[in-house]
């Protein structure tokens, strides 16, 4: 972590969805989605956040741009507590941190023209907007001023991607938080994306938090990752340290995933096996003993905490085993 105050820091964050059942719906139990996550994000860098499906990293994302409130944990946005603002000064502060989503099929509204859709941003925050401006924020993202007048059925997935992250980009961010932002694009298309969000981030020092299930690409795009399960950070690191060495049971298994250039070559890391517990039914201690070859009895009962594996603090990893 570098000695410049963090643009967008997250202590103890912690996101429950409630599960009801019987006649009545009651709340029977409660889903931790993210559970006591602490993270913080530098100017300029880009954070990747990676995990199996259903680990949290889309709540995480939602949470971290004010789209959901969370139960307990503190956000900070430019060195300022979100929660200790009034409402107009949260609403200010909250135009720093924007958001691309992973579907830009659903993403974009179906009965709005791309002009309304990108001058929205403006208007919900009392800004003026004119279609110089428009027109220019197409233009940077690869696109033609011509294209306002169409509708999101008229482009193409990659040209809706595109319009989503001209959206993000309207009111100048800081951090943009990008949720799986390639995965409903084709593989040529990804690409074009790809390079263009490292352009743009390149263009204006914009730090991103980029939400991603191909470890290949987190691992050319990122300058740190964190590796979550079961709503929680396991291992937070370098991105080259990470893919170098991870430390963590998980993160190994998860990095022995990756397809290899070499198929004959023995693998370094086991494969993953079995599935992630139910989110209602955790199991005591590391949530990961179950699948985890190396659980001993104190992986059983006793929740490990992130801890720093080198003397920078740098790489960390919440394991009783290291």
């Amino acid at each position: 972590m570098s000695a410049v105050a963090p643009c967008l820091q997250a202590e103890g964050l912690t996101v429950q969805y409630p599960v009801r059942g019987g006649l009545l719906r009651r709340v029977v139990a409660r889903v931790r989605a993210v559970d006591r996550v602490s993270l913080a994000v530098d100017p300029g860098e880009v954070l990747g956040i990676v995990g199996e499906s259903g680990c949290g990293k889309t709540t995480l994302g939602r949470a971290l741009v004010g789209l959901l409130a969370p139960d307990a944990g503190t956000l900070r946005i430019a060195g300022r507590d979100v929660a200790a603002l009034s409402p107009a000064d949260r609403r200010r502060l909250t135009r720093e941190v924007q958001m691309v989503f992973q579907d830009p099929f659903a993403s974009l509204n179906p009965r709005q023209r791309i002009r309304r859709i990108l001058a929205l941003p403006f208007e919900a925050h009392g800004l003026a907007v004119d279609e110089a401006l428009l027109g220019a924020l197409l233009e940077r993202v690869g696109l033609e001023p011509a294209h306002l007048d169409r509708w999101p059925h008229q482009l193409s997935g990659g040209q809706r991607q595109r319009v989503g992250i001209a959206r993000a980009l309207a009111l100048q961010p800081r951090v943009v938080v990008l949720d799986e932002p390639l995965s409903a694009l084709d593989m040529a298309v990804q690409a074009q994306v790809l390079n263009l969000l490292a352009d743009l981030q390149r263009q204006s020092a914009l730090s991103y938090v980029f939400i991603s299930h191909d470890l290949s690409v987190v691992q050319w795009m990122c300058d740190r990752v964190a590796v979550m399960y079961l709503g929680r950070i396991v291992e937070t690191a370098p991105a080259a340290s990470l893919f170098s060495g991870p430390r963590h049971p998980y993160t190994q298994a998860l990095l022995g995933s990756m397809p290899d250039p070499v198929p004959r070559r023995e693998r370094t890391h086991r494969l993953l096996e079995g599935d992630a517990p139910d989110g209602r039914d955790v199991p005591a201690g590391c949530g990961f003993h179950p699948r985890c070859p190396h659980a001993e009895a104190r992986c059983r009962a006793e929740l490990p905490e992130l801890r720093a594996l080198d003397a920078a603090g740098g790489h960390q990893a919440a394991c009783h085993l290291l």
